[in-house]
């Protein structure tokens, strides 16, 4: 699947490249063992194993990027301020990047809210 999110990434302009491998180069480091995939269209890492759920995905858009737990419940727990957020995802630029601090504790939420069992089936 990298060569998926390679060609996900090679296609966009020189800021927007530069801030997704960056991002995509910092989540590596917070999910080591977590395979890359493409998950609706965009670039992410799911749980290893064969029904690992996606933990967070990122996405290019005309105007920002975006940072998608896969999950309606981490955003709104967490302060993403000054960053604008909604539900499912916080939005930065290429010139205003995620800070690492608060890249790891979404991250972090993510994990967590999975390994309580959220999205099994009951």
């Amino acid at each position: 699947m990298t060569s998926e999110v390679d060609t996900y990434i090679a296609a966009l302009p020189p800021d927007q490249r530069a801030a997704l491998t960056a991002l995509r180069a910092r989540l590596k480091a917070l999910l080591p063992e977590h395979p890359e995939v493409i998950s609706y269209a965009m670039p992410g890492f799911r749980q290893p194993g064969p029904k690992g759920k996606m933990v967070a995905g990122y996405a290019a858009f005309s105007k920002h990027l975006g940072l998608y737990p896969h999950s309606g419940s981490v955003i709104p727990k967490i302060d993403c301020s000054p960053f604008k957020t909604s539900k499912s995802g916080v939005l930065f630029t290429p010139d205003r990047p995620l800070p690492d601090a608060l890249l790891e504790t979404i991250i972090r939420a993510r994990q967590a809210e999975l390994a309580a069992g959220y999205g099994r089936k009951a």
